[in-house]
């Protein structure tokens, strides 16, 4: 491998695991923000208007980088070509389809499972990117990815009371669902950003419209939810929601372009660690206690991570 490979590969790790502290700081924010006045009242409701809004600020925040940079119609332009249409597929799976599945996770099983189960997706991922994008995946690599699965799992699980009657286990097959989606997404944005005039910041930009979109025509309206946008909209919140958006623009940009240098597999395995973040960001500004359970999760989501990035020369 040549020195510039390797310092690609070195960047591509760096990437991912910067990705991963801007969404784990963004998680935190969104609970923030559906915790909070107006989306507190309408319990339903609040997952999907808080994700819909986001996305939508998201997708403002990166178009206006595109604008600036004067690459805005080519993003425009790429909507009409294979890859890009290869990356509205990618972006309506990550988007709408697993975050939905996600939320009605959250819903039926409970925080704290939903996030566990669907922290699984760098490991379909991985599966998938091997099977169809012909990744190279060493011993040492799949150590890695199931490592950091564990570790994520072990940081996220608290016991919860349910009893059998109620709908856990439909909320465990959504969250099944939405890791599926996450590791579909992943793969489909690698194969996309195999096009010669695709660039990360430009598949992200196509990501983010057509989630914000897909919310805005279809899931939105069907679930009557505009209202509660409009109330959202012209309350204090909006700032916060304005900022998870740009949290959400940063951590996208610098997953994608983690695929990009270093492959799915390893991208989504990175990116996978916000768990570790989000958890850190509640110790240090909400006062969260460390726990002997946190120390070990951390210890092995790190080691996980050290496993995938493997020899970078080879």
């Amino acid at each position: 491998m040549t020195k510039k490979s390797v310092k690609e590969v070195k960047k591509g790790i760096g990437l991912g695991a910067t990705s991963a502290i801007a969404w784990g700081v963004d998680t935190v924010l969104i609970g923030f923000i559906i915790a909070s006045t107006p989306f507190k009242e309408a319990v339903m409701l609040a997952p999907l208007i808080a994700a819909f809004m986001h996305d939508f600020f998201s997708s403002l925040w990166i178009s206006l980088l595109m604008i600036v940079k004067g690459e805005f119609i080519h993003v425009l332009k790429l909507f009409k070509t294979k890859s890009g249409a290869i990356l509205v597929l990618g972006a309506l799976s990550g988007g709408p389809l697993a975050m939905s599945f996600y939320f009605l996770g959250i819903q039926y099983a409970g925080v704290t499972y939903a996030a566990s189960i669907a922290s699984i997706f760098p490991g379909i991922g991985a599966v998938l990117a091997f099977f169809f994008l012909k990744e190279k995946m060493n011993k040492k690599t799949w150590s890695g990815v199931a490592l950091s699965i564990i570790g994520v799992i072990v940081l996220a699980y608290m016991p919860t009371k349910f009893d059998t009657e109620s709908n856990f286990f439909i909320g465990i097959l959504f969250s099944l669902g939405a890791a599926i989606f996450w590791g579909i997404e992943g793969v489909i944005g690698a194969w996309g950003m195999r096009g010669k005039d695709v660039v990360p910041l430009y598949a992200i930009n196509i990501r983010q419209i057509t989630s914000a979109l897909s919310y805005a025509i279809i899931i939105v309206p069907f679930i009557h939810g505009y209202p509660l946008v409009f109330e959202a909209a012209t309350s204090n919140i909006v700032w916060i929601i304005v900022i998870a958006g740009f949290l959400g623009t940063a951590n996208y940009s610098l997953y994608y372009s983690s695929i990009n240098l270093i492959g799915a597999a390893r991208g989504q395995s990175l990116n996978n660690t916000y768990v570790f973040w989000a958890i850190v960001t509640e110790i240090v500004f909400i006062g969260t206690p460390i726990s002997l359970q946190f120390v070990a999760g951390a210890i092995i989501v790190l080691l996980g991570s050290i496993l995938v990035s493997g020899n970078l020369k080879k």
